[in-house]
C-alpha cells in the first residue's frame, strides 16, 4: 500500500474523531440547555423523574462515541500502513 493512502486514513481518521467530538460536545450541550430551561418553571416533575425519556440526547451522544472509535481505528489503520509500508 503506497504510503499517500496511510495518509489518507490517518487524515480521515483524525476528521471523524473531531467530528465525534463536537457532535458528543453538541449533545451535552442541548441537553444541559434543556434541562436548565425545565428547572426554571414551576413544574419540574418531567426534569426529576427523567420520564419521558428525550432519546435525542442520548442519541447525539451516542453517535459521538461510535465516531470517535471509528476515527480511532482508522488512525490506528492509517498508522500501521504507514510504519508497514
Amino acid at each position: 500500500m503506497p504510503k499517500r493512502e496511510g495518509f489518507i486514513l490517518v487524515g480521515v481518521g483524525g476528521l471523524f474523531i473531531l467530528i465525534g467530538l463536537v457532535v458528543l460536545l453538541r449533545g451535552r450541550r442541548v441537553e444541559k440547555r434543556y434541562y436548565n430551561s425545565l428547572s426554571a418553571r414551576a413544574d419540574v416533575r418531567e426534569y426529576l423523574e427523567h420520564s419521558p425519556e428525550h432519546p435525542e440526547f442520548s442519541a447525539l451522544k451516542i453517535g459521538g462515541w461510535i465516531t470517535i472509535a471509528v476515527g480511532i481505528a482508522m488512525l490506528t489503520l492509517g498508522g500501521a500502513f504507514l510504519l508497514w509500508g
